[in-house]
């Protein structure tokens, strides 16, 4: 049985093509991984395939929706998934984006019981993130020691607070 789970909407500061070339290329993500978890990673542009703790997990690009939607699938995953990233116009502001995440995925009611809230509150927590990075804030909660040497949030648009 699936289970739908759907995270908070955020306003970033950022126009809905500019936020979807940063996902559209599976490549991108690893540049955020810290170094020492980079080599159990491989990317090309349509999907991301990582080895953690002995398990081969991977993600694919499904569809892409230009400047709208990119949905994910699981790609040799332990159980089915798939993820979409919405890029919705904020408003009448075309400089603003109105992102949220919705997750579909097969757990049993155990792992549901187990993972429901936890993935809600991790996708809530990478919305909030991404909103202060748009801004030039650091998201609640995390070490900017992580990011490579010359990382700086405000590159992402805003100002700093």
């Amino acid at each position: 049985m699936s289970t739908e789970i759907k995270s908070k909407h955020a306003v970033v500061s950022k126009p809905p093509y500019q936020l979807y070339m940063a996902f559209v290329d599976m490549r991108n993500f690893v540049q955020f991984l810290p170094e020492d978890k980079k080599k159990d990673v491989t990317a090309d542009y349509d999907s991301i395939k990582a080895v953690v703790q002995g398990f081969s997990i991977g993600v694919a690009v499904s569809e892409r929706v230009p400047y709208s939607r990119i949905d994910f699938c699981d790609d040799g995953a332990p159980f089915k998934f798939s993820v979409s990233l919405h890029f919705d116009a904020a408003g009448s502001d075309p400089y603003k984006t109105d992102f949220y995440i919705e997750v579909s995925a097969d757990l049993n009611f155990m792992m549901k019981m187990m993972l429901g809230s936890k993935i809600k509150e991790a996708l809530d927590k990478m919305v909030d993130g991404l909103a202060a990075m748009s801004e030039g804030r650091m998201p609640e909660g995390v070490d900017p020691s992580m990011f490579p040497e010359g990382f700086d949030p405000s590159a992402f648009g805003g100002t700093r607070s």
